[in-house]
This record gives C-alpha cells, structure tokens and sequence, in this order.
C-alpha cells in the first residue's frame, strides 16, 4: 500500500472522522471539556454490550487451552500494546499465574511502555519474531488488538500465530473488511465511533479495549477455578495489603480466627485455597494439595468431594 492509499484508508476510519458533538472543543470552559468527553466515553458502555456474545466465543477458546496447559498472548502497539501488558501483568498476583501464561506483547518491546516510539507499529515482522522468540503452538491464543483494525504489528504477529498452529482473534475498533478478516480465526468488532479528539484512540477505543480485556482475562481466570464464588481464592499475598486479604479469605471461608488464619497459610506455603482446604476437611498440607490436584485446582470441586467423604 502506497502513502496516498494508506491516506485514504486512514480517513475511512470511524476512529480517525470528527465528532460532530466535539466540533467546538477549544472554545469550552474546563468543566464543559470535561462533560462532552465523559459524555463520548458513556456511549462505549453500548458498544460493549454488544460485542460480549462475540467475545464470549474467544473465553471458551481460551479456557479449552488453558486447561491442555496452553498460554494467552496479547499483541498490539501503542495504546493498544499497553493495555494488554497490562492486563497480563495485573494476573500474576491477583490469580497466582505463571508470569509465562498470560503475556502482553508490544511492537519496539517492554521500553515502550513509558517512552513512545513512532513508527515500530508498521513492522509485521517485529510481531512475528515475538511471536517465534516465545514459540507459540497450538495450545496457546493470541489475540491482536487494533484500534484501527490494521496495525502491521499486531497482524504480522497473529498471521505468524496462525501459521505455528495458535488460535488467534483480532479486537478492533472499527468495522473490519473481508482482507483482514482472513488473517485471524475470528474478529470482535467494538466500533467506538469518532474520538473527542480525532484519531486520539487513547480515549474511548482504549476505554473499550481496557474493559474488553478486563472481562476476558478475569472469565478466564473464573471458568478456570481461580475464583470462588466472587473471592479471589488464588491470589499471591506479595504484599502487606495482599498478605492481610489472604487471611481474610482464610477466615471468612474456613471460619477460623486471624491467629489460627496466619498458621495455616504458613504452613500451607501462602496458598489460600490449601489452607482453606485444610481447615474445613481436617487436612495436612500433602492431603489437602493432593485433593486440591485431583479437583483441577478448582476450590469448590475439592470441597465438594470432602463433602461426599463425610457422608
């Protein structure tokens, strides 16, 4: 695609046109610039809504290989690339994943997350190298994210996916034509329409891109056993806040006090789900792993069977 061609594929994008309701931005107060963009960020709530059927599909994907072992990658550039080494950063200590099982890939490398590099979004093969330097297969998922729909990036990454076998999806923020369609497994559309700013796709695609990827790794995450209830049983305590959260989980579903608490997710190695496990079926740590292991890591299976044993 030459300059002039790329020109006019840029200006059809919904994300690059002006927004009618912003036209007269520079004229507003404070509070009033404030209004008309927390009005255009209102409006992604809908196109969300709309999308979760399709995105649906992608949790089921993922969870099926999930549970062979397999890995979530997340390829994009700029906003977009952030927005999933984020999400793939925040798993690690709220469900206790292995920092290789959700892993956020962005075009020019981890050094863009703080300083912008124009310009490595248009490298296919920078996305094909992540994607060959991490050796995905076909237990794993990547999902390319583009506000645009085009990214050289992220699409070179999810065609060199496609080719070593992984499940690969396109989330977009912009209709998506037949091309591009070809190049992945299935595509989400969540078209969220001219920016306050034009082309400034760190507003409200990013708004929807955020909440998208929020949803999809925490279903994941639930479908997967790391949740219980709504209580986040896997969580690694690394920190005081997350250390005194642990506890709580402990008291509040083995019903024992702080003290008693504390020992157990001592002797339990800081995993909650084992020290809860061991309070409610009168367990060690080896039995209470063991039964843990056979129920699929999932808490609520594992009591469940001590349940059965009891009757």
């Amino acid at each position: 695609m030459d300059d002039r061609e790329l020109h006019a594929a840029l200006r059809s994008l919904a994300t690059e046109s002006r927004n009618p309701d912003t036209l007269d931005l520079d004229t507003l107060d404070s509070l009033e610039i404030l209004r008309r963009i927390h009005a255009q960020d209102r409006s992604v709530m809908d196109v969300v809504d709309a999308a979760l059927p399709d995105w649906s599909w992608v949790v089921d994907e993922i969870v099926v290989r999930f549970r062979k072992g397999g890995r979530l990658f997340y390829a994009g550039a700029g906003t977009s690339g952030r927005l999933g080494v984020l999400d793939a950063a925040e798993c690690p200590p709220t469900y206790s994943t292995d920092p290789g099982r959700v892993v956020g890939l962005i075009a020019g490398g981890h050094d863009t997350l703080v300083q912008s590099q124009e310009g490595v979004e248009d490298d296919p093969e920078g996305g094909a190298r992540a994607v060959d330097a991490h050796g995905l297969g076909d237990r794993d998922v990547l999902v390319a994210i583009s506000a645009s729909r085009r990214t050289p990036y992220a699409l070179g990454a999810a065609l060199r996916a496609r080719e070593r076998g992984a499940w690969t999806c396109l989330l977009a923020c912009n209709r998506v034509d037949g091309e591009t369609r070809n190049c992945v497994d299935r595509v989400v559309e969540v078209v969220t329409g001219p920016e306050a700013i034009a082309g400034s796709t760190r507003m409200k695609a990013a708004l929807a891109q955020k909440m998208m990827l929020t949803m999809l790794s925490t279903a994941v995450m639930v479908r997967c056993g790391k949740v219980y209830g709504n209580l986040m049983v896997d969580v690694a305590p690394t920190s005081q806040k997350l250390r005194e959260r642990a506890k709580g989980l402990v008291m509040d579903l083995a019903g024992v006090d702080y003290d008693r608490a504390a020992a157990l997710l001592k002797e339990s190695g800081d995993d909650v789900k084992v020290a809860i496990l061991m309070a409610r079926c009168s367990l060690g740590v080896g039995d209470a792993r063991q039964r843990l292991a056979a129920a699929d890591g999932v808490l609520a299976r594992a009591l469940e069977a001590g349940a059965r044993e009891e009757r």
